[in-house]
């Protein structure tokens, strides 16, 4: 952190702590630096520290002196360089350059070289600037005492968006060069009343996921590649007041008994936010976007997710009602995977979708969307996915749509499952058909029942039909790489057979992954049923010398 030390030859020694920004000097008490001497204008000279370049600037004529120097209009600066106002003679930089620098001076000399300015490259130019304006517009329009609600009032948005106009044309000759005034001013206000930054990225349609790692540093995805943007906000509070408006129009909280929190935008996408205690960078969001238009079949089919035949093998598995299983890891595709299967879902049937946060979007007419509610501030009032799906089972569903099952409430949905609700839908964290076999059994394990092993392992071989593995390669691409049936029991294990499985062939030049989803040879047992019940389907996709 940098000080400023002003000394008076009648006065106290004086020392502030002095973030990067902009300083006005003078007598008047609204100057952020007072120097209440008769020597000393109202409006005397601006201070302007910035990481890369600092300078002092003389509002009145003759009236600052560098280093004995008398400076013109604009003069740069260096720390530990005296700076003359008046009577008063001010300093700036670290303790440590402060302390070798007044060390060389007395009252009659002055060093003939002054070492340039050392400090942590923590805040650009820009962000000094727009910090301090933020704190002016804070400041005249009392931001921090209107609702979200208030927020999104047209008339009052023109009213801040007024008020900044008129701070940044008050200031506008004294804007570091480099700084566009409209392109400051845009700024600003998403960070007031919108998310900031975050505004232009979220319209970035090519951007999938964005990483904001504390106030200094922002991450995109772009591509299946992380890449670190230009764009930082102002501080801390200034990301917290984010997260805060993120996160109170669906009801939740973030604090420090609650230091972390998932949430969603609008449109869906998902968003988790973590603060202190528990974030030592500063606070953190993970926004994983959600494109404009959901995908379609035909969009996955496009990127090489699935080909048209696995993608009609599975819109017949939805159709003859066989539960299915999304698996696969973090940052996958699973929810988009899970959301284009809900699109084979017939119109004519009832539709509950649960959800942690409400991500998927179907365009069925009838369905119900329902989303679990963390625990208030009092540490009551929450409602799990559990609840949900154990309350789902009262409400005469014809299919059950869970984003994702994570825990005890796996129980549930097995026995739903079994229990006359074919045909339901979710996701599981898992790398492999087995893994998420083993997952489930740890989840219902989790639901509290002393049930053994083999009780469990028959309720999951007897509700799970189909498990679809979706992948995430090395060039960032998500594939369907397997899909599997559940085929039974064989003394106390579940049996398994992959339908198609993900060949990788090679690597091209550009690091693109060369492969296809290709049929292993084997044929679901069920395959006699997608005839009987009308389904228009081509039985040749299973054999070996056809691609997948």
């Amino acid at each position: 952190m940098l000080q400023i030390h002003i000394t008076h030859p009648q006065r106290d020694f004086e020392s502030m702590d002095a973030p990067f920004g902009v300083y006005l000097i003078g007598s008047d008490a609204s100057c952020r630096i007072v120097l209440d001497d008769g020597s000393v204008e109202e409006a005397h000279a601006v201070l302007t520290l910035m990481e890369d370049e600092s300078y002092i600037e003389d509002l009145v004529s003759a009236g600052v002196f560098v280093a004995g120097e008398q400076v013109g209009t604009r003069q740069q600066i260096f720390a530990g360089m005296p700076i003359q106002i008046g009577n008063y003679t001010l300093m700036f930089g670290t303790e440590e350059e402060l302390a070798g620098a007044e060390s060389t001076l007395d009252s009659s000399a002055v060093p003939e070289v002054f070492r340039p300015m050392v400090v942590p490259r923590k805040v650009s130019r820009t962000q000094a600037v727009k910090q301090q304006i933020h704190t002016e517009l804070v400041g005249r329009l009392d931001l921090k005492r209107l609702s979200m609600s208030k927020l999104q009032n047209s008339e009052l948005q023109a009213k801040i968006e007024k008020t900044l106009g008129e701070i940044i044309e008050e200031i506008r000759e004294r804007l570091p060069e480099g700084i566009d005034p409209k392109r400051l001013s845009k700024e600003i206000f998403d960070e007031a009343v919108g998310l900031g930054p975050l505004e232009d990225l979220l319209e970035d349609e090519t951007i999938t996921e964005i990483m904001v790692n504390g106030p200094g540093q922002v991450y995109v995805e772009r591509a299946g590649k992380l890449i670190l943007t230009n764009c930082n906000f102002i501080n801390d509070a200034s990301v917290n007041s984010i997260i805060e408006r993120i996160v109170s129009p669906i009801g939740r909280r973030i604090d420090e008994s609650q230091p972390y929190v998932d949430a969603r935008l609008a449109d869906g996408s998902r968003v988790n936010a973590v603060i202190h205690p528990l974030s030592l960078i500063g606070p953190c969001i993970t926004i994983r976007k959600f494109s404009k238009d959901p995908f379609s079949v035909e969009d996955l089919i496009g990127f090489g997710t699935m080909s048209r035949a696995t993608a009609d093998f599975l819109r017949s598995c939805v159709l003859l009602r066989k539960n299915i299983i999304v698996s696969g890891g973090t940052g996958s595709g699973k929810t988009t995977l899970l959301n284009v299967l809900s699109s084979y879902l017939p119109d004519d049937e009832r539709i509950l979708t649960i959800e942690d946060a409400a991500e998927l979007r179907l365009t069925q007419d009838h369905i119900v969307r329902l989303e679990a509610r963390p625990a208030n501030i009092e540490g009551r009032g929450a409602v799990t996915i559990r609840d949900l799906v154990r309350n789902a089972l009262r409400m005469r569903p014809d299919r059950i749509v869970v984003g994702e099952c994570r825990g005890a409430e796996a129980l549930d949905m097995l026995q739903a499952m079994n229990t006359g609700h074919e045909g339901s839908l979710t996701t599981i964290h898992a790398n492999s058909p087995r893994d998420t076999l083993a997952r489930l059994e740890t989840m219902v394990l989790m639901a509290g029942m002393d049930l053994p092993v083999r009780a469990i392992r028959e309720q999951v071989g007897s509700a799970v039909h189909i498990i679809c593995q979706i992948s995430r390669f090395s060039d960032g691409t998500r594939k369907v790489s397997k899909i599997t049936e559940v085929s039974g029991m064989e003394q106390d294990r579940i049996t398994l057979q992959d339908l198609f499985e993900f060949k990788q062939s090679g690597v091209d030049t550009k690091g693109k992954v060369l492969g296809e989803l290709v049929p292993t040879g084997a044929v679901p047992t069920f395959i006699e049923d997608i005839g009987k019940h009308g389904i228009t389907f081509d039985r040749s996709i299973f054999n070996t010398n056809v691609g997948g």
